[in-house]
């Protein structure tokens, strides 16, 4: 083994001494005294931790994690991947979005077609997510944007946590619009138009981002007692650190929402974290109620929602009209509020039996739209 070691080439040990973004998950009992030292004898970059998993995020070295590996203080270590917000394109979202149109005048507040196709308006009547607390984890939100300022009741930055959430993308400011765009009389009205938006950074102007943030994001969901969380983004990446920051919110009673992925046609392509059971899937629907070609699907998906052309708030005060699962998991998000005003104390298992049972039927594959079209009137109806 130790010949073998010597006869690296100068390209391999270089990639061996590199850092990289890493989750450390310690074993329980390790003191942070312990954890300190222990990272710092490997020569570890220490980054944020993340009480939610039990870890630490650093930037370590390949060669170095595999001594750190084999401590017995360390439970494993998983690599920090890229996580990226999600439009019809493809997976990922590369860049800003294209420039808003600019803000309508007073009186001019049209119903989008995917919120009256849901039948949230009829809904409102019953509810309106009033009070209800919404984490959106995304690019951030445009603080001062007229149909979202009154709902916006927290803003936090978990890639730098010392800047505001202000979004550079476009991407968490529509999502945040689809769930509670305000009912003003101007731009446009969302699915749960008093529902209480926490717009939590975790994406940056590309879109993309670590899942130690999101993990962090969730850490904060959790402290702050958050009803339902909207997470419009997603990795191919299985990780355990994702998957047991997923368990631990449910675990604390919070709703989980995410959007399927846009890796359609292909089979069995629904992405992380919406494939994990203790998440709500939403694949895509357009106004024909036909299931885009990009929507992923399998049978991780529950509900469909409108995902395509959604026209909803956008930078600058702007509106602008998106393509995406990304905008069919707020649909849900919205929903989820709409019936969690009446029924707080609901769980997952309960509020996910009233969703897929007061759908509209679609006629395709479960592995396509799930249970079928979102409801909001019949979900707020249901016993």
């Amino acid at each position: 083994m130790l010949v073998v070691g010597l006869f690296f080439t100068a390209r391999q040990a270089s990639s061996q001494s590199t850092p990289e973004r890493k989750i450390v998950v310690f074993k329980s009992g390790v003191s942070q005294p312990e954890r300190l030292s222990l990272l710092s004898r490997h020569q570890a970059a220490l980054g944020k931790e993340l009480r939610l998993i039990n870890a630490m995020a650093v930037r370590i070295s390949s060669l170095a994690a595999e001594k750190l590996a084999r401590d017995p203080k360390i439970l494993r270590i998983d690599p920090d991947v890229e996580v990226y917000a999600l439009d019809f394109r493809n997976l990922k979202v590369r860049k800003p979005m294209p420039t808003a149109t600019p803000t309508p005048t007073f009186g001019t507040q049209p119903i989008p077609w995917g919120i009256a196709r849901i039948n949230a308006d009829d809904a409102w009547n019953i509810s309106s997510g009033s009070g209800v607390k919404v984490a959106v984890i995304d690019t951030g939100i445009d603080r001062d944007h007229p149909d979202l300022d009154a709902n916006l009741a927290g803003c936090l930055n978990f890639i730098q946590s010392w800047k505001t959430c202000e979004d550079d993308n476009g991407h968490g400011t529509h999502v945040s619009g689809i769930i509670a765009a305000e009912n003003n009389n101007i731009g446009v009205v969302g699915v749960a138009p008093q529902a209480k938006i926490y717009a939590l950074k975790v994406l940056n102007r590309q879109g993309s981002g670590y899942l130690s943030d999101i993990i962090e994001a969730l850490d904060w969901a959790v402290a702050n007692q958050m009803q339902v969380v909207n997470m419009s983004l997603g990795t191919s990446s299985d990780v355990l650190s994702f998957h047991e920051a997923v368990k631990r919110v449910n675990a604390a009673g919070i709703i989980q929402v995410a959007a399927a992925g846009n890796s359609g046609p292909t089979a069995d392509s629904v992405i992380y974290p919406a494939r994990y059971s203790e998440v709500i899937a939403v694949s895509a629907t357009d106004s024909n109620n036909q299931v885009p070609s990009w929507s992923s699907r399998g049978p991780e998906v529950d509900l469909a929602a409108p995902g395509v052309n959604s026209n909803a708030t956008y930078l600058k005060g702007g509106y602008k009209i998106l393509s995406g699962t990304s905008m069919a998991a707020p649909h849900v998000t919205g929903v989820v509020a709409l019936r969690l005003e009446d029924h707080p104390g609901e769980t997952l298992t309960a509020i996910e039996n009233i969703l897929e049972s007061n759908t509209d039927s679609l006629p395709f594959d479960p592995t396509l739209v799930g249970a079928g079209l979102v409801d909001a009137y019949k979900v707020v109806t249901a016993p």
